[in-house]
């Protein structure tokens, strides 16, 4: 209770109790939303699953055995087999670490390309403001997923292309955010006291400007995961991302459209771990929003 009574202090005596406190209020509110609450509950698992699969698959994701193939679920196989007797269960599992490896490289590579671009756009305005949201505006005026295809069908099929083309497409709506954001507030008084104190461009914008939109882009960082795993798995249903025999869940998808209607577990199993995990980013992006938006907070 201490420790408690000590993070819910009214008036914090230091910064690092503010900060704590603000995060032990934000974890509070996110577990008292119950589709939050289940959403951080899917990615908890997905994060399992993916670090632990050597242990919790119950078979090679690669093991061939055709004496099994096309196997309905059962005890042994909770799942079936696919058309080579490979157990899909475990291949659900393992596919569980492309999954996240595709969206946490994608949000690295991404967002913070956007948070720079959109805030040096808002912070210098002008012509710089011009042409780069003009070009920002050139990305958004294309389907993601159209984009991605032209990116790597030029530069070829595989997960680490599929990966810089997805992330090619994302950036700009993390632009359009950081953009604006800055714009509420680089002439604000703070701004104005640290540009007199001589500080430059560069270290108000990455010092000052970036902390600040932090918050809007953790929201819209976690809204878009279903919208990449959802292109990652198109790009693999169609044969651009990751190449047989990796387990990814769109690829296991279009090898099982051959026998949807007589073995329909072959395509529904790893259709189902992406509706369940996209699911569960957008419950907990919706709880995120909720939790970090000011204005949300200010309303109740």
């Amino acid at each position: 209770m201490i420790t408690r009574d000590w993070l819910l202090a009214d008036s914090p005596t230091s910064l690092l109790q503010a900060r704590l406190g603000a995060s032990y209020r934000a974890g509070l509110a996110l577990l008292g939303n119950p589709l939050a609450a289940i959403g951080l509950a899917i990615v908890l698992l997905l994060v399992i699953m993916a670090v632990f699969a050597p242990w919790l698959a119950p078979y090679s994701p690669f093991g061939q055995s055709l004496g099994e193939r096309l196997q309905p679920p059962s005890l042994q196989h909770w799942m079936g087999t696919d058309e080579l007797g490979r157990d899909i269960l475990s291949r659900v599992i393992y596919g569980a670490r492309i999954t996240l490896m595709i969206v946490a490289l994608v949000a690295i590579i991404s967002a913070p390309i956007g948070l720079i671009a959109g805030a040096v756009s808002a912070y210098f305005g002008g012509w710089t403001d011009r042409i780069m949201m003009g070009i920002t505006d050139v990305f958004l005026s294309m389907p993601k997923l159209i984009l991605a295809l032209a990116f790597v069908a030029a530069l070829g099929p595989g997960i680490e292309n599929a990966i810089i083309a997805i992330a090619i497409t994302a950036w700009p709506a993390y632009a359009r955010i950081a953009r604006a954001e800055t714009m509420t507030f680089r002439n604000s008084e703070f701004i104005d006291a640290v540009r007199m104190q001589g500080a430059s461009p560069a270290r108000i914008i990455f010092r000052h400007i970036l902390p600040l939109c932090t918050s809007s882009m953790i929201i819209r960082v976690t809204l878009d995961m279903a919208g990449i795993i959802l292109t990652a798995a198109g790009l693999g249903f169609i044969g651009l991302g990751a190449q047989p025999p990796l387990p990814e869940w769109g690829a296991m998808i279009s090898r099982g459209r051959a026998f949807i209607l007589d073995q329909w577990w072959v395509a529904t199993m790893p259709g189902f771990a992406i509706l369940v995990v996209s699911l569960g980013f957008c419950f907990l992006g919706d709880g995120l929003r909720d939790v970090l938006d000011p204005k949300q907070g200010a309303g109740r």
